[in-house]
């Protein structure tokens, strides 16, 4: 049996973001992603990711976390669904700050009042290798890479950024003009992108203001993207666009981003909202092997 099959769950969401937090600290494998799948299903829990809460492998955190997409396949980071879990660990434990571990490393987060948690994503990354891209660009603010005739491009030069994933942001007038929808995999999947890559449109209201739209990897279009937010506000900052602290408007709400300088770390500020509990029925996983 896998690790999903008669599993306890909590289904929330951050913005928007629709996300699924999985307890599995009693001891459980991996998720396969015939799982992950599965459970992402109409008759499991539609998410856009799953959080799984496995026992901490590093001394002095509360927790180690593998993210998955409702395509089966793993994320990074999720911005939205670490402040989601850990609203949950806060109520259990009472405490005000909590570390947890992820594949993108070490993820601080608390609580900051009014209902808003706070998640430090660390810091950003830019070269080529770090994104990772195909090939080498020295300068990752724009790179060349375009959707549509080449004298007259629907999309172009993207700037492109690692915040626990891979991120390529268009810098548009209107984010609602294009048909996301149809770019977005295209774009994913692009060559120059060997490990795919989450594609925002954004535009620049003002320098502390920011509205994005994004389709995400391994998800499809979310009404929220918290390492989308924070990689967009990284790159304006970068370009001058913007100051290192902004508000990021989304289809499903607003997040405040910070760039802090001290020490180059993202902070994400936003809310949470809790939807209901489950429990998933085995018959979901019986044409999921296990891993």
């Amino acid at each position: 049996m896998g690790a999903l099959a008669n599993q306890p769950f909590v289904k929330m969401n951050g913005i928007g973001n629709e996300i699924v937090v999985v307890d599995l600290r009693k001891g459980a494998p991996a998720i396969a992603p015939e799982e992950a799948r599965a459970a992402a299903s109409p008759q499991g829990a539609p998410y856009d990711q799953l959080m799984a809460l496995y026992p901490p492998r590093i001394a002095g955190t509360d927790g180690f976390i593998r993210i998955y997409n409702n395509d089966g396949s793993e994320a990074g980071a999720c911005g939205n669904g670490m402040r989601c879990l850990a609203s949950l660990v806060f109520n259990e434990s009472g405490k005000d700050a909590l570390t947890f571990e992820t594949k993108a490393g070490i993820l601080n987060c608390w609580k900051a009042g009014d209902g808003l948690y706070t998640v430090d994503m660390g810091p950003p990354r830019f070269k080529w290798n770090e994104i990772p891209l195909a090939e080498e660009f020295r300068d990752t603010r724009a790179i060349e890479l375009q959707i549509g005739p080449i004298d007259k491009p629907v999309l172009h030069s993207p700037a492109v950024v690692n915040m626990g994933n891979p991120h390529a942001i268009f810098w548009v007038d209107d984010v609602n003009a294009y048909d996301l929808a149809k770019f977005g995999p295209l774009l994913e999947n692009h060559p120059i992108f060997p490990e795919r890559a989450n594609i925002t449109l954004a535009h620049i209201v003002s320098r502390e203001h920011i509205v994005i739209r994004t389709w995400e990897r391994g998800a499809g279009l979310t009404k929220a993207c918290g390492s989308a937010a924070c990689a967009t506000a990284v790159a304006a900052a970068r370009l001058k666009r913007t100051e290192r602290k902004v508000r990021v408007t989304l289809p499903g709400g607003e997040l405040t981003i910070e760039w802090r300088a001290d020490n180059d770390h993202v902070l994400m500020t936003g809310p949470v909202e809790f939807e209901f509990a489950g429990t998933f029925d085995p018959q979901l996983f019986d044409k999921a092997p296990a891993p």
